[in-house]
This record gives C-alpha cells, structure tokens and sequence, in this order.
C-alpha cells in the first residue's frame, strides 16, 4: 500500500478535462491515458461520466473505457452520475466511487442540469440510498462557488449551504469548483472559512480552473486554512461546456511541483506526469497548458 501523503490530489483530466476538447479520443486512448495516471502514483482518478452523450458526447464511451483499463490496486477509479440511471451505469462498470454535481447559482444549475438546485437534490437521493445500501462512496462537485457566467457574483453563504446540504445527505467529501476562474486568495479564504462553519475543513476539495491565472495561489491558501484535497487535470485540460472563455482545470503537474517544493508529500511522480501530460496533448494536437510542462520538456 502507498504511504499517506500529506496532500490528496484528484486527478479529473480524464473526465472533466477531456469532456470539453473538440477532438474526440479512442477508447483505447483514454484508457491508455487512465492507466498511465495510475502509474504516476495518482490514487485518485475520475475516470468518466454517466450523463447523456446529447450533452457530453466526449463521455459517451465510458463504460467501454472502464472496461478496458488496467486496474491498480491503489488507485480509486470514479465516475460523474447526474441519477439514478447513471449510477447503475457507472456501477456496472464498476466505478469504485461515483461523483453527484449541482451549483451554488440556480442560473447555472438550470444550464448545466436542465433543472433547479432544489431539483437536483431530488435526483440525488435515491442515489445516496443506494450507494449506501451498496457502500459505495459518494462525493459531491458545487460549481460556480467563486462566480457564475450567468449570475454573476455568488454568495458565499450560498456555497455554504449547498455544500452542507451535500454533506448531510451522505457525501463523503465536497469539492468546491470556480468553474470559471475567477477567484484570488481572499475570495478563497472567505469562501474555505464560510463553508468550514457549516462542515468539517477535512471533508472540504477545491477544484480550480486557471482563467486568470490564480489557481496555484488559491490552492496555496487553501492548504493554509486546512484543505488536503486539490482536484487537478494533467496538462491543464478541460474547462467548462457551459462557461465560454473557462480555461483549462489547473495542471496536475504545476499543482505537484509546488507541494514538492513545499516538502508536502503527494505520492506522485513529477516526471511522469509530465511525460503524460505531453503524450495526452500530443493526442488532442496541443500543447499541455502548464508552465512546468513547458519548462521540463517533452523528454521527461
């Protein structure tokens, strides 16, 4: 078995980073892509989404790719399910956790979920009662926890709220998602010491994309205030179907060559990260978004 890190990293590049790229991948690419992540040390892997392909067709395929990966023993493989119907699905690929989503901004909820906040909480508890009766974990995502592109600004107390209300329906942990960037370190102290008021900080993830170039530093403050969690995409990819302008989630390996250099153990191999991170932009024809891809090179 690994040794505890000090620092979990969920690595989401698998599906919230490849749902959002225009070219679409083989199964066998995106298994290859999984099973080279679980070779880097990563112990965590969100490795599809169970949601209708008429919303996210990059996901349509993912029972096939869970079928098809080699599966490591100290790895925990996940899948996003919006119901019901998508927990059975991600069940019988065998998904060792599954992942419920909602939003801290109704306008938000109503374009990515086709329903209300209240609404989704209604979708959500038939799976909370199976995945209980079945002991199988489940997290839960708030998007939009910094912003909205529809609303605008989004309360704290708001986050708050929601993230609680996940919590008291039998979620292990929540992770809060700037789906749009555009926190900085205050607006993450005073979002981590909000929801922390409601919910323990251990069961708090954060999940940062970097439009503005702020994801490291909100990461940085939020260890400070107690977070152990951080989501991150290898080679920054993804961003948001329903964000336009949403850049990429922040990269696995900038996130890991920081806590490196901070002595914060995470389990994972820097420079095989970097190796993936190219192989998997060299699929997409791109380049990985992270600097410290750029500054270690393609060889690594």
């Amino acid at each position: 078995m690994k040794a505890p890190s000090d620092i979990t990293i969920f690595e989401v590049g698998p599906r919230d980073g490849l749902q959002n790229e225009s070219k679409g991948l083989a199964v066998e690419v995106k298994a290859e892509l999984i099973d080279r992540l679980s070779n880097c040390g990563l112990s965590f892997i969100e490795a599809g989404s169970f949601v209708s392909p008429k919303y996210i067709p990059q996901m349509a395929n993912s029972e096939d790719v869970l079928a098809r990966i080699e599966r490591n023993k100290n790895t925990t493989y996940a899948a996003l399910v919006p119901n019901l119907k998508g927990f059975e699905r991600a069940l019988s690929a065998k998904s060792d956790i599954v992942a419920i989503f909602t939003a801290a901004s109704e306008a938000f909820a109503q374009k990515n979920t086709n329903c209300s906040i209240g609404e989704n909480f209604v979708r959500f508890g038939p799976v909370l009662e199976r995945a209980k009766e079945l002991n199988i974990p489940v997290r839960g995502y708030v998007s939009c926890v910094m912003g909205c592109p529809y609303q605008g600004e989004v309360p704290v107390t708001d986050v708050a709220e929601v993230a609680e209300r996940l919590l008291k329906m039998g979620c292990y942990e929540v992770s809060l998602g700037d789906t749009i960037g555009v926190g900085d370190p205050l607006r993450t102290k005073l979002l981590i010491n909000a929801v922390a008021d409601l919910i323990p900080i251990d069961k708090i993830a954060v999940h940062f994309h970097d439009t503005y170039g702020q994801a490291l530093a909100n990461i940085l403050r939020a260890i400070d205030l107690g977070v152990t969690t951080i989501d991150s995409a290898v080679g920054g990819l993804g961003g948001c179907p329903y964000a336009d302008g949403a850049s990429g989630n922040v990269a696995t390996e900038d996130v890991v060559y920081m806590l490196d250099g901070m002595s914060l153990s995470t389990g994972i191999d820097l420079n095989k990260v970097v190796e993936t991170a190219w192989w998997i932009s060299g699929k997409l024809n791109k380049q990985p978004s992270s600097r410290v891809a750029h500054a270690m090179g393609a060889g690594k």
